[in-house]
Parts: structure tokens; C-alpha cells; sequence
């Protein structure tokens, strides 16, 4: 078993990659950030975007079987904070177009992406889409917001 961490911020991506333990199968994992772009405060719209996390698993002949999971950021797996003034805007990340299924670690009920695939020659990645919400109408300052979120694999 090995992991993978990368660490991405919501509006640029910053990555690293730390194994923890060394096996026969080397995966990696990478995220797209996601940018909301300019929030109005007034708007009765929710902000919406999209990135992804990709894993990419090398080798010859093995099955793959991997679970992805991220961590809560600045704020909570209820309500995620982009912090940056000092009232932050409340956003959250989802596994489904629908926006119904948090993507977290599997608990305060979140939910994870699993996966597995059997690579036979070199390597493969798959790419798992990242939903963004931001509820409309939220009361704060102008200015830059960010926060940072911890994509997990485990394999």
C-alpha cells in the first residue's frame, strides 16, 4: 500500500507528491484547481465551477484499486471557507454534477471516489471530474480568496 498527497489550492494549484511506502505499483495523483472568478455579493446566483483529480498508476500487469479522498480545508466538510479578508466565503466540493455528494474522506457524511482498472503495459490515468459550489448572496468584502484541500490516494 502506498499513498499519494497533493495539495491544491482552489484558484492555483500547488503540487506535491510524497510516497509513503514503496511497492510494486506507483501511483500519483494531480488536481486542476478550480477558479469561481469574481463573486458578487448581490447576485441571487450561486457560483458554480468545475476542475479534477487525475491518477495516473504505472506498471506491468497489476490491478489498480484506489480510493480518492480530500480534506476539509479551511473550514468543515459541512461548509468549506475560502479565507482571504475577514469574513470568508463559504463554498463546497462534490463528486456529482447534481451537487448532492460532498467529496471528502467518508465521514460527517461525505463520500470518496473508488476506482480500479488493471494496467498492463506503462502507465494509465483516469481523470474524475470536481464539482464547485458557492451559495449566492453571501455577505463579504472584496478581495483575494483561496484555500487549499488535500487530495488523498490511497492504493
Amino acid at each position: 500500500m502506498g499513498r499519494a498527497y497533493n495539495r491544491c489550492a482552489l484558484a492555483a494549484m500547488l503540487m506535491a507528491f510524497a510516497p509513503t511506502m514503496a511497492s510494486a505499483a506507483s501511483c500519483t495523483a494531480g488536481a486542476s484547481g478550480v477558479a469561481f472568478g469574481l463573486y458578487n455579493p448581490l447576485s441571487s446566483s450561486a457560483n458554480t465551477s468545475t476542475g479534477s483529480v487525475t491518477v495516473t498508476c504505472a506498471g506491468i500487469g497489476l490491478l489498480y484499486s484506489y480510493t480518492i479522498t480530500l480534506s476539509a480545508g479551511a473550514g468543515s466538510y459541512a461548509q468549506r471557507k475560502l479565507t482571504g479578508t475577514a469574513t470568508p466565503l463559504n463554498y463546497n466540493l462534490y463528486s456529482n454534477a447534481g451537487m448532492t455528494s460532498i467529496w471528502g474522506d467518508g465521514t460527517a457524511g461525505t463520500s470518496t471516489v473508488s476506482d480500479s482498472y488493471t494496467l498492463t503495459l506503462g502507465s494509465a490515468a483516469k481523470s474524475y471530474p470536481l464539482y464547485a459550489n458557492m451559495p449566492a448572496l453571501q455577505n463579504v468584502a472584496a478581495g483575494a480568496y483561496s484555500d487549499s484541500i488535500i487530495v488523498t490516494v490511497a492504493y
